[in-house]
């Protein structure tokens, strides 16, 4: 044979050596390199661990690839501030997520699912880094322009027969003055101070209280809609009715109550609330002496201290709003 003949055999049976073992291997090392880039993620109960690791980052443009797995309980993966779907953990399954940032900034993930007292401790952060920006300066939030401070007492004293009637308030054909109809009055008056005010025109003098209080409910619904009390019931389903309760008395599964006068004092530590009741929504007393600007501020910043969580992080600037609609809910007939 021919030594060139025999070469190209040589080269030939090579060739048909690499395709048969070196393809295959590359796929593998292939194989093993994406998987080293998937990040797994554990969720446990956060009293014993919550999000391992609880810090993670990203780069813009770059698909972040995600292993969760849940060692307890049903958990729930979500980011704050972004249109990522939410998804379930079951115990004992892997969920892979890839997630993609078109923006620098720090991100919150959460659980959301009830798991515990402490549900709301299970957070963590993605920083996402990207090409060279210029931030904006963020402006203040509107309690602090407004100068509210929220940890004033805001109650007062009030009894009210029955619950005010926005329907009621718009069929008494009443022409308000232009400033009670702006939405900064809205924002910036709570229903109490708005009452009060509204007594003293003389143009419904001839209105009784509670047809004023129903007036008050008018001005109130006339700054949302049903789109927004929509979102906002949504939101306080799965956010807030665990300790604040379903109807919005304070009474949430995760509180403590061993009877119905000691319910601020039977709440434990352990359940997030150091000894402070969930707000009762429900109480005209507290609600109606506060403005929606301090309810959003609440719940921008949190109870510092109380158990109340900051949802500033999680929810966009239109939820936050959202949800304090709702909230007006409990203390005026808004709709039918």
């Amino acid at each position: 044979m021919a030594p060139g003949r025999l070469r190209s055999e040589w080269v030939a049976r090579l060739f048909v050596l690499f395709i048969g073992l070196g393809v295959p291997m590359i796929v593998v090392l292939v194989g093993r390199i994406d998987r080293a880039r998937v990040i797994n993620v554990q969720a446990k109960m956060p009293e014993v661990g919550g999000w391992s690791p609880v810090e993670l980052s990203a780069a813009v443009g770059e698909p972040l690839d995600l292993r969760l797995v849940s060692d307890d309980v049903v958990h729930g993966f979500a980011v704050g501030k972004t249109d990522i779907q939410p998804v379930d953990l079951i115990p004992g399954q892997v969920t892979e997520v890839s997630l993609q940032f078109d923006k620098p900034g720090t991100y919150t993930f959460y659980c959301t699912k009830w798991c515990g007292p402490n549900h709301w401790r299970m957070r963590g952060t993605i920083e996402v880094t990207g090409p060279q920006f210029s931030p904006v300066a963020p402006e203040p939030p509107l309690y602090m322009s407004l100068g509210i401070d929220l940890d004033l007492p805001h109650d007062v004293h009030l009894e009210l027969d029955r619950k005010p009637s926005a329907l009621n308030g718009e069929a008494l054909d009443v022409v308000l003055p232009e400033e009670f109809r702006t939405r900064e009055y809205y924002l910036s008056n709570s229903p109490y101070d708005t009452w009060l005010a509204l007594k003293e025109l003389p143009a419904i003098s001839h209105l009784n209280d509670a047809e004023v209080w129903d007036l008050v409910a008018w001005l109130w619904a006339s700054n949302s809609n049903r789109d927004a009390l929509k979102t906002g019931e949504e939101l306080y389903r799965q956010n807030c009715a665990a300790c604040h309760g379903e109807a919005g008395d304070g009474k949430g599964v995760f509180t403590r109550v061993e009877d119905n006068d000691s319910h601020a004092e039977s709440l434990s530590k352990d359940f997030g609330h150091a000894l402070v009741a969930p707000t009762d929504f429900t109480d005209p007393s507290h609600m109606m002496g506060s403005s929606s600007t301090l309810l959003q501020g609440k719940i921008l910043r949190g109870g510092m201290g109380t158990g109340m969580p900051s949802w500033g992080q999680i929810f966009t600037e239109d939820q936050i709003w959202a949800l304090v609609d709702y909230l007006w809910t409990y203390q005026f007939q808004m709709e039918d």
